[in-house]
């Protein structure tokens, strides 16, 4: 156990607490059992080494960290560590990458019955589904969904500008308030074409020159390694799964024809509405939908869009339109926290059932959203609204 402490004290040394993101504020630490789900460059392991900075002294043993997938549990089993670990006074752990542990869940739940009075914080991919796991732990955990960065996460990493989150009530009801705020200390609008195409992953911090690599060696791996593992996609579809991912890349935001995309890669119509679910899942992709009440297991997205601009930007073999990646960003931010919905007659999105939004540049008209209740238009290039007319990056301010 003493090389997990080691590994843990050279990790904390490198780990800076100068910012956090917002989720740390929203989670309950003090909780039994809690999972922290995302994909693989959203700042989960950073996440869960801050908090262990912050709240315990250097060297102190009472909390520990440890990657599941680590050398050490080819000889040892979680059970045993956690043994060890509780006997010689410790409080909290975080376990990183369970779901590379084949049998996580039956001794996490073992671990939750057998030492109550023990934390167990544990992270892992967005595949990762708790609920039909070999154990049970949809009743004794709660989990929290960890994503990119929002716009207004962006200005505090990359621009050093605190601005606090906003509801989307006040976004909406508000923007005034809110514009106003934002406009006295900066100026958004060149923030936001920057945040378009590097600004959702932590890591373009790290390694700015090869941003678009990364996100490319992310995306192969999800697609190579993760989803076979955790959702049994077939390693002969592989090819076809990124043919698919680049088909949808080149023409997002894509009409779906799934008869088509079928024929296109070779694999019958069910399996590509299963593979689009997974994607969704692995946060490469946004499903939409016309109706989210009369969704059906089985049933065709109405739109698809990838899940963040930059993504867009990285894996696109055309130029990106500015309407895509504006559409793109909004679906990625309301998404996160609300039900987004295809606005197959009226306006672009539908958002929890009752506001209706329209995307588009400074010139964009109300024709499409004329004499609905609650609608309202999210225009680029503007830094005020006027009267239902709302700048677009305001949506970056609800996390």
């Amino acid at each position: 156990m003493e090389t997990l402490f080691a590994k843990q004290d050279r990790l904390l040394m490198l780990t800076s607490t100068e910012i956090v993101r917002t989720l740390m504020h929203r989670i309950n630490w003090n909780a039994q059992l809690i999972a922290i789900r995302g994909p693989r460059g959203v700042g989960k392991t950073t996440l869960m080494l801050q908090y262990i900075k912050q709240h315990y002294e250097v060297y102190n043993r009472e909390a520990l960290y440890c990657t599941l997938d680590s050398v050490y549990f080819s000889n040892h089993t979680l059970l045993e560590l956690v043994d060890t670990f509780y006997k010689h006074g410790g409080k909290h752990l975080f376990l990183d990458e369970v779901h590379k542990y084949p049998t996580w869940s039956k001794e996490i739940k073992e671990i939750y019955d057998m030492y109550p009075d023990l934390r167990v914080v544990f992270s892992a991919s967005s595949l990762l589904n708790i609920l039909n796991a070999d154990a049970d732990l949809s009743r004794r955990c709660i989990p929290y969904e960890m994503q990119g960065l929002s716009f207004r996460e962006f200005m505090l990493f990359y621009k050093q500008l605190d601005l606090p989150i906003c509801t989307l009530e006040e976004v909406l009801n508000s923007p005034g308030d809110i514009c106003s705020r934002v406009n006295e200390v900066c100026r958004p609008l060149a923030f936001f074409k920057e945040y378009l195409q590097y600004g959702y992953y932590p890591f373009y911090l790290k390694n700015q020159m090869d941003y678009y690599t990364s996100i490319e060696q992310v995306t192969n791996f999800i697609i190579e390694s993760e989803l076979p593992q955790l959702c049994g996609v077939d390693i002969g579809n592989v090819r076809k799964l990124k043919a698919l991912l680049g088909i949808l890349a080149t023409s997002v935001p894509f009409e779906v024809d799934i008869s088509k995309l079928s024929t296109t890669i070779g694999i019958h119509r069910n399996t590509v509405i299963e593979y689009l679910n997974s994607l969704e899942r692995a946060k490469l992709l946004r499903l939409l939908y016309a109706d989210l009440l009369s969704v059906k297991k089985m049933q065709k997205p109405d739109k698809i869009y990838l899940d963040n601009p930059n993504l867009l930007y990285a894996l696109a073999s055309h130029p990106v339109k500015i309407g895509t990646a504006r559409e793109t960003f909004v679906v990625n931010q309301l998404g996160y926290m609300h039900e987004v919905e295809y606005g197959k007659k009226t306006g672009d999105f539908k958002v929890n059932g009752c506001y209706t939004l329209e995307v588009g540049g400074e010139g964009k008209g109300y024709n499409q959203i004329a004499d609905l209740p609650d609608s309202y238009i999210l225009a680029d290039d503007i830094e005020t609204p006027y009267r239902h007319k709302l700048p677009i990056w305001i949506v970056g301010f609800l996390y």
